[in-house]
């Protein structure tokens, strides 16, 4: 743990003291000068903001998406108009879930009573969604006046971003944005999406989500964890080495480019933070780079993550080429199996931070760590700020209901690269046969 946090954390101790008015005329001084030294991190954007949720593959007609943000369980569907909704998820009638509930005809149905909730319809005011009908017509003057708590949702490059600030409203009008979509949209860094083809894969963890994001800012584990599992030669344990940074930090992004100390090399690779979930890896310029990926840090709960993680490429773009090499299905097989390697270290530094034993005399950080100081320097400094897990806490006492569900992709649950695997062998075999039976017809 950093100066910088024992710091704040120490500012906070103190102020509790103040409060309780427990501390002397001196120590009330220390308060007042700690407070006002401003945070190392000159990020402006804190924990509370736009997130890319879901992509817009995933969200098709007539389904629903149930995900979470920061412990509050939350549904994404697609409304009449086909515009995507973020709605928290609660039926207003007698608070039941739409965990198996459904949307016919763009309206999203409760699996309690049959609560039915548009936007169109008799309701003219589009930033609310109001209830249609429960049960029957009779019900009509009632439901008139119950709505649906939302969050602003906006699609953009295949993405699914939601505004997520720990309370929703029935008004969209009422909401107060403090961040500004374009600041997280890659295209503001001089990337066009739209140049590319991409591959995509989600994945889930159960672990703190905090802790992804320092893994996918780390370089050094890369060569050591991943070298066998990157299809490139300059990366492996062999060849693991240091690199020289040239670290950029601005008022809406984190920027490590990492050169090779051979200057004849050059750069290796540039990692970009763009709070509060979203990083980008390329080489090169972002508008000239033969790759970005692009990887979106979901907080779901306490000890569940999701990562929705796309590699941009401009090489191989024929459709036709990519599915006789099976371009897709070998990338996403090895999408999953690095993060499978991942996957026993990100459980257990989340166990020993979670026990306290990640502190200061515990850990000690390299030369190469520097983004990842900088990050864990944001990130405490926004957790006092923001306090997004205190938004909606959970007790002891509190149901499971969430957490029991299963999750839904690897490297927690392995069943899509089970089935990814089997669809590489399959295709293999076909491709093996074809030529036996143009023998056979031959003969």
């Amino acid at each position: 743990m950093s100066d910088e946090v024992l710091r704040q954390l120490d500012t906070l101790e103190l102020k509790d003291q103040a409060l309780n008015g427990s501390i002397s005329g001196k120590s009330k001084k220390d308060v007042e000068h700690k407070t006002s030294i401003k945070p190392s991190n000159q990020l402006s954007s804190g924990l509370l903001g736009w997130y890319a949720a879901c992509s817009s593959r995933e969200l098709k007609e007539g389904t629903i998406h149930l995900f979470s943000m920061f412990n509050e369980p939350l549904v994404l569907y697609r409304g009449k108009d086909s515009q995507a909704r973020c709605i928290k998820d609660l039926c207003p009638h007698r608070g039941a879930s739409f965990l198996d509930g459904e949307v016919k005809n763009g309206e999203l149905v409760c699996p309690y009573h049959g609560a039915r909730f548009s936007s169109k319809g008799e309701c003219t005011n589009l930033d609310r969604i109001t209830c249609q009908h429960i049960v029957d017509t009779n019900y009509n003057n009632y439901a008139k006046k119950i709505h649906l708590y939302q969050y602003p949702c906006i699609e953009r490059d295949g993405y699914i971003y939601i505004y997520y600030n720990g309370n929703a409203k029935t008004n969209l009008n009422e909401f107060e944005i403090n961040s500004s979509l374009d600041d997280t949209l890659a295209e503001s860094y001089g990337f066009l999406p739209s140049e590319y083809e991409f591959e995509e894969v989600v994945v889930d963890f159960k672990c703190d989500w905090a802790r992804i994001i320092e893994n996918h800012l780390d370089i050094l584990h890369i060569f050591w964890v991943h070298g066998d599992t990157i299809p490139d030669k300059d990366v492996s344990r062999k060849v693991i080495t240091s690199f020289n940074q040239a670290i950029t930090r601005e008022s809406r992004q984190i920027e490590s480019k990492y050169n090779h100390k051979d200057p004849e090399k050059g750069e290796f690779i540039t990692i970009k933070f763009i709070p509060p979930g979203r990083i980008m890896i390329y080489k090169g310029s972002p508008d000239t780079a033969r790759y970005v990926q692009v990887l979106d840090h979901i907080p779901l709960a306490q000890n569940r993550s999701r990562v929705i993680v796309r590699h941009y490429r401009r090489f191989l773009k024929n459709k036709i080429f990519t599915k006789i090499f099976m371009f897709k299905n070998l990338q996403q097989r090895i999408f999953y199996k690095v993060f499978a390697e991942d996957y026993n270290i990100l459980k257990t530094q989340t166990f020993n931070q979670q026990m306290g034993y990640i502190e200061k005399d515990n850990v000690k950080l390299l030369g190469e760590d520097k983004m990842v100081q900088y990050y864990w320097d944001w990130l405490q400094s926004a957790l006092i700020k923001d306090n997004p897990w205190g938004l909606h806490p959970t007790t002891p006492t509190t149901n499971t209901v969430h957490l029991d569900r299963p999750m839904k992709y690897p490297p927690e649950n392995p069943t899509l690269a089970i089935r990814n695997d089997q669809s590489i062998m399959l295709k293999l075999l076909i491709r093996a046969l074809i030529p036996i039976g143009l023998l056979f017809l031959l003969i």
